[in-house]
């Protein structure tokens, strides 16, 4: 199940989504690690579809099924930095305080995209000022 809600004013998509890992079928050869790597791959693939790789991305990971387990947060960073490596070296450390945390119960997944501005701000305009003009507003600008 997924929900999405836009912020405009902050310029940040959140996205709810809730989702349960399949275990591997049987015959099928990967260890299970791999397995759960290459779940968990396709799952944040899924999630920051609609990110630029310039977005700055905080997800937070947590059990529906047990709500007394900490629940996994991972930092605010671009989104071309977010790999499938960080989520899993944060998802061990956090997994190991937690007893019951299972990442084959339904796993509830919130995902926040701040939408950052690329390129130079905005410039002063310079059609048909004159350079007096344009040396004025240069030097108002800069107080």
């Amino acid at each position: 199940m997924t929900k999405s809600r836009e912020y405009i004013r902050f310029n940040t998509v959140g996205t709810h989504l809730t989702v349960r890992l399949l275990s591997p079928a049987e015959g099928d050869e990967r260890d299970p690690v791999s397995y759960f790597s290459t779940s968990v791959n396709n799952l944040c693939e899924h999630a920051l579809r609609n990110c630029n790789d310039s977005d700055m991305v905080g997800i937070s990971i947590r059990n529906e099924v047990n709500m007394r387990d900490k629940a996994i947060g991972i930092s605010f960073r671009r989104k071309d930095q977010l790999s499938t490596d960080v989520i899993l070296n944060v998802w061990q450390k956090v997994t190991q305080s937690n007893l019951r945390f299972n990442a084959l119960d339904k796993l509830v997944l919130d995902v926040h995209s701040v939408k950052m501005h690329v390129g130079f701000g905005v410039g002063i305009k310079t059609k048909g000022r004159s350079l007096d003009t344009l040396a004025h507003l240069k030097k108002v600008s800069l107080r």
